[in-house]
């Protein structure tokens, strides 16, 4: 994307850090929110993503997987399968 439109692709790489960047929810409880979110649009890819900035923030598997159990609990049996991304990405960064 950034390489076919770079101005798209600033424009919303800059609308992602402005709405993940620390402000009234710390970084770490917005990541655990997009893991959650992630879950419930069935995004693989976002799943990792979030779950990787998740760990660096300073989440536990434990507080990763209870949102995405929240996640489940809204969006039923199609969100539970991907559960497994979750599980995926903290075992491959290393969530404690």
């Amino acid at each position: 994307m950034a390489a076919f439109d770079p101005a798209l692709w600033n424009a919303f790489a800059g609308f992602a850090d402005e709405a993940s960047k620390e402000g009234a929810l710390p970084e770490k409880y917005k990541e655990i929110l997009g893991v959650a979110l992630a879950v419930a649009e069935h995004c693989s890819f976002c799943i990792a993503i979030h779950a990787k900035a998740a760990i660096a923030a300073g989440a536990s598997q434990q507080e990763i997987m209870e949102a995405g159990f929240m996640a489940v609990l809204m969006g039923g049996g199609p969100s539970m399968a991907y559960l497994r991304y979750v599980i995926d990405a903290c075992d491959e960064f290393a969530a404690e």
